[in-house]
């Protein structure tokens, strides 16, 4: 599978591979209760065999969503129900009474708890995923790995197996210092991307999305970029999913060694979540060869920019909108993001003027020192060398 699938599928293929786990945990704990090992008796199997399912059936449902999310199926905007705190903290109030309940029940009386509970989970897993946003994806992504972990981990104290306890615990305990680390970048409390805008109030207006124009943008071709490559100093380049999407790695990394050998100096700047998975862009640059040394964090160049001449945009659309900062009704405000209008001359490479994966406008677009050069970024790239080479 993780052959066959496209480097832009592989976010997908990701969360699908957590469901596998989350499943697999479900069936080997009905089928542990069912036909227990010998000596495996009592309350504390019991509850053992309780946790590894709860656990896995919130992995399992939440990564479904997460992969439905992801391939565009359902939508990227979060699923915000009236009162949802309280419903997802009633839902693991039963489940903990049923917990109690299963302890001292055996055979069918407890098989039957076991099944109430598992549909419980499962419904927990599906409001907890849908109800973050698009933006947050790359950390819903890291958090499913952790659950993950912990389920391996739980079903190795059911099955009484050293070694599931032990990788199950290295990968719940990384996946959620990741998660930490990504949110901590994204000024986010980890317990609002894990429940969902937990501790927050609604936006005070709905941002647009789709296709909805906000104001006049102003075009650019080929040519008129190369001419302000060739008299550029200083280029900062944000790659995006939109990167991956148009498979332009390659073609970025000839445009960049190009600029080099004129003098240029040309750096990468990586948000944290750009992308669908932690690290997306930087696997893609260093697939393509880009020398790591000017593969640069936002903290480490947003405050450069101001210095540079042109900052080339290519597929990215969220990480680089100004309404983080300054639009309280964004669902993405205080997000921080790379400042690239803060350059002399802003070039974005899109296909469309469709928002980006969070379902919001951005004004970057609409600003006098911005340039839109619409089109696969693959074919304007390629355009771009041959112009250079020339």
């Amino acid at each position: 599978m993780a052959r066959r699938v496209a480097m832009t599928a592989m976010p997908e293929l990701v969360a699908l591979l957590h469901s596998f786990v989350g499943a697999a945990a479900v069936l080997v704990g009905f089928s542990t209760y069912l036909a227990p090992p010998p000596g495996a008796v009592g309350a504390v199997f019991r509850i053992e065999v309780f946790i590894d399912v709860f656990i896995g059936a919130i992995t399992f449902t939440g990564s479904v969503i997460a992969w439905l999310k992801l391939q565009g199926k359902l939508s990227g905007k979060p699923l915000l129900l009236p009162g949802r705190h309280l419903l997802n903290l009633g839902v693991v109030i039963a489940c903990v009474a049923l917990a109690i309940v299963f302890a001292g029940a055996d055979g069918t009386s407890g098989l039957n708890y076991l099944i109430v509970m598992s549909v419980l989970a499962s419904a927990l897993g599906v409001h907890l995923v849908a109800a973050i946003g698009g933006a947050d994806m790359p950390v819903v992504v890291s958090m499913l790995n952790s659950y993950s972990g912990w389920t391996a981990s739980a079903a190795g104290f059911m099955l009484g197996n050293d070694l599931l306890i032990i990788t199950g615990a290295l990968v719940g305990s990384s996946g959620a210092i990741l998660s930490y680390i990504m949110c901590k970048a994204m000024n986010r409390s980890i317990w609002n991307v894990i429940f969902g805008g937990f501790g927050t109030e609604p936006a005070a207006a709905p941002a647009p999305s789709g296709d909805a124009q906000q104001g006049a943008v102003t075009e650019t071709d080929v040519d008129d970029t190369v001419e302000r490559l060739r008299s550029a100093k200083d280029v900062v380049i944000v790659p995006g999913y939109g990167l991956a999407v148009a498979r332009a790695q390659h073609a970025v990394f000839e445009m960049t060694r190009m600029l080099r050998s004129k003098g240029c100096r040309v750096r990468f700047a990586i948000h944290p979540v750009a992308g669908r998975l932690p690290g997306h862009m930087n696997v893609l640059l260093a697939e393509a060869n880009v020398p790591y040394d000017i593969v640069l964090e936002m903290e480490e160049i947003n405050e450069d920019m101001p210095e540079a001449d042109v900052a080339l945009v290519i597929g990215a659309n969220d990480i680089v909108n100004p309404g983080a900062q300054t639009d309280q009704s964004s669902p993405i405000y205080g997000m921080p993001v790379l400042e690239v209008w803060k350059t002399d001359h802003t070039v974005v490479f899109k296909r469309s003027r469709r928002t980006g994966y969070a379902g919001v406008d951005n004004p970057l677009f609409y600003l006098d020192n911005t340039r839109m050069l619409f089109g696969d970024a693959r074919d304007s790239l390629d355009a771009i060398v041959a112009a250079l080479r020339s």
